[in-house]
């Protein structure tokens, strides 16, 4: 596969999941606003906290795709709209969610997925193409601003469920191919990055160690705001029936093999993805980085009660997916930078 497509496809599937997670984020924070969880933080209250300005920090952070600019000029321009320390539901969720000028909104990462699907209509199914255009023209009739307004769940409602329809499609209609591999590993770092950079906001800096004494009632709305943040409190509650806390949250979205949404598993997903597409995995610095990876996570989640705190490891494990996604830059899509260089001159 010529490395261009192979690229445009890894940035179809991180472009999409970029856009699913940043409005259960939103759609997160929404909950958590309406739950009071930014008024328990302001009392001092320490524990889990998806605040807007959380979020603002989780998107803020992402690198931005190939021919995008960095999204760190987000938190300026909603500054833009409010004082300093004044930055709420009224000038974030527009900025993250309808904004065409940050390559950070929904409606941004909708757009950049279509134009890459639209180069890719030999390579993806008909029937993906024909849901991530329908999805594109939807948001350009829908008036957003005035949904956003007065119902705001029912816009990150769409967009969710317009993004389970193409992974679902993709299930069904394309071939199990390295084409779908590079679209499948795209999706999954993606998600493992935010998962974890969504774990790193909303835990709380500095702390010594998790708090695993601390009442299952404190901070239980911040909590189930952010595993609805990640589609994941029904799942949470099967797996656990227990109140949610920061430990056992964290440790379920950081550790759960068997959630698909966990970052353990889209690690394990990656891997999968990447040894099919490699020609030669066994010797890949990305595959075999991510072994290493999955390998100390799993001794970890055995070891929970002697590790060190989750801030900690959230932090390390976010170090070592940032290495991993310059390896698959280098080792899969560089030819493909070189050739967009020479083009260019």
């Amino acid at each position: 596969m010529l490395a261009r497509i192979a690229q445009e496809l890894f940035w179809l599937g991180r472009d999409l999941t970029r856009a699913e997670h940043t409005a259960r984020m939103l759609d997160g924070a929404f909950h958590a606003d309406v739950a009071g969880g930014a008024a328990a933080q302001g009392a001092g209250h320490s524990g889990i906290a998806l605040s807007w300005n959380g979020v603002l920090a989780v998107i803020g952070a992402k690198p931005p795709a190939p021919g995008e600019e960095a999204a760190e000029g987000a938190a300026a321009e909603a500054a833009e709209y409010a004082p300093a320390g004044m930055l709420g539901r009224h000038e974030i969720a527009p900025l993250l969610t309808l904004d065409t000028d940050s390559p950070a909104s929904v409606v941004s990462c909708v757009y950049r997925a279509r134009e890459r699907a639209s180069t890719l209509r030999d390579v993806i199914s008909a029937e993906m193409w024909e849901a991530l255009n329908s999805f594109y023209l939807s948001l350009r009739r829908y008036d957003l601003e005035a949904a956003l307004a007065t119902g705001p769940y029912s816009v990150y409602q769409e967009v969710k469920e317009r993004c389970a329809l193409f992974w679902g499609l993709l299930d069904k209609t394309m071939l199990r191919d390295e084409a779908r591999s590079f679209l499948e590993a795209g999706g999954h770092i993606e998600e493992a990055d935010m998962v974890l950079r969504m774990l790193r906001v909303a835990s709380p800096a500095g702390r010594e160690g998790d708090d695993l004494g601390e009442a299952p009632q404190d901070h239980e709305a911040e909590a189930l705001a952010l595993l609805q943040a990640v589609g994941g409190f029904q799942a949470f509650r099967r797996h656990l029936r227990r109140s949610p806390t920061l430990a056992s949250v964290g440790r379920f979205l950081l550790y759960e093999i068997q959630y698909p949404v966990s970052v353990l598993a889209s690690l394990e997903e990656l891997r999968a993805a990447l040894e099919t597409a490699d020609p030669s995995p066994r010797f890949a610095p990305p595959v075999l980085r991510l072994g290493r990876l999955i390998a100390d996570l799993e001794l970890q989640q055995r070891t929970a009660h002697e590790s060190e705190p989750l801030v900690d490891q959230l932090a390390k494990v976010q170090d070592e997916l940032e290495v991993i996604d310059h390896e698959i830059d280098e080792r899969y899509f560089a030819v493909a930078a070189l050739a967009a260089v020479h083009s260019g001159v």
